[in-house]
């Protein structure tokens, strides 16, 4: 079962910008959003988010996050990933 998991395309999309404030989740501009990419799958979005994360950790504002696309393409085919 984990090789079909791991061999499934489970989309990913990682992107961030800078908050408006440290306790929310809104944008200070939006035309300013980074858009990382899209991952086949989980791992390789989590690689790529940590490494924008890394890069900007001096910046408390700026966030980054990872969305699971495939969730919202095929919403009744599960959890995983």
């Amino acid at each position: 079962m984990a090789e079909e998991t791991e061999s499934r395309q489970l989309l990913h999309l990682v992107f961030g910008g800078e908050l408006k404030s440290l306790t929310g989740t809104e944008f200070k501009d939006i035309d300013a959003l980074d858009i990382v990419g899209i991952y086949p799958n989980y791992r390789a979005a989590e690689a790529a988010w940590r490494s924008k994360a890394q890069e900007t950790v001096d910046n408390a504002h700026m966030r980054y996050f990872v969305v699971h696309l495939h969730r919202f393409l095929d919403p009744g085919a599960g959890k995983a990933g």
